[in-house]
């Protein structure tokens, strides 16, 4: 969120609610799925949805970057 301090405007992190949250990680999880080459969705998905899981994949670095 930004706010203005001093007379600049500076990004300030926010809490944002479960929903919202589930949603922004279905974003990074289909965002992440559709860079990789594969052969299709499904295959995709699934892989990296096991990648969340390990605690690796573009969407977990997505995740962390952001936070």
């Amino acid at each position: 969120k930004a706010r203005r301090v001093g007379g600049s405007t500076h990004q300030v992190s926010i809490e944002i609610g479960s929903t919202q949250g589930k949603a922004l990680a279905i974003h990074w999880l289909l965002g992440a799925s559709q860079k990789c080459l594969g052969r299709n969705m499904a295959f995709k998905l699934s892989f990296e949805l096991v990648d969340a899981a390990k605690g690796s994949g573009d969407a977990i670095r997505k995740k962390k970057r952001d936070s």
